[in-house]
């Protein structure tokens, strides 16, 4: 019972972490990351809504990450999707609804924080290893086929679906390259100390 709801919260308190630092990227208007900036691509070529590519794109990654890691799929990571959603617009439409214009220097702040929140909030809810959101179900299916660390495989996905955003014409800018770059070394360096954190709290 412990375990199980301790695992809960760091479900929970991770996707609150990444809602939130990727209501400050887009805030910060410099740049989304190379997943965003991939639906917002498909937003404005195709229709629909950004969630609404977040929800088909999610379903399609499942049936890939269960083909690469020889798995039937995980199709629980549907609700990890929707709550993300949920969460990001809780952030961006009412705790954030009134905020307009932000100097130069506060839009930089906001983008490298949201950033490291972001890589923080991965962090958290991977270690419930359950209803992942399956992009980054994908890092851990790259891993487990390449044998390569959780940066290196992040860090090839980031960065090929950011070539895929700038084909489609998704928002790109230098929050969407420093995210692509740094977002797998930040998660590998918040993973172990989580980990033993959860444990001693498990203890």
């Amino acid at each position: 019972m412990k375990n199980g709801v301790i695992t809960a919260g760091f479900y929970v308190t991770g996707l609150i972490f990444l809602s939130f630092g990727i209501s400050l990227m887009i805030l910060a208007d410099l740049g989304v990351g190379p997943w965003d900036a991939f639906f917002v691509g498909l937003k404005l070529n195709l229709g629909l809504t950004v969630g609404t590519w977040m929800f088909i794109g999610g379903f399609i990654l499942i049936l890939i990450n269960a083909f690469l890691l020889d798995k039937k799929p995980d199709f629980s990571a549907i609700i990890t999707i929707f709550m993300i959603g949920i969460f990001i617009d809780f952030w961006l439409l009412i705790v954030f609804a009134d905020i307009n214009e932000l100097l130069l220097p506060m839009r930089i702040s906001l983008l490298l924080g949201g950033i490291v929140i972001i890589a923080s909030g991965i962090s958290l809810y991977l270690q419930a290893n359950y209803a992942r959101n399956p992009i980054d179900n994908l890092m851990m299916a790259v891993q487990f086929r390449t044998g390569k660390s959780l940066s290196f495989s992040k860090t090839v996905i980031e960065v090929s679906i950011m070539i895929v955003a700038i084909i489609i014409g998704g928002p790109i800018g230098v929050g969407t390259v420093i995210v692509a770059f740094a977002i797998g070394p930040l998660i590998q360096m918040f993973y172990k100390p989580v980990s033993r954190f959860k444990a001693r709290l498990a203890s």
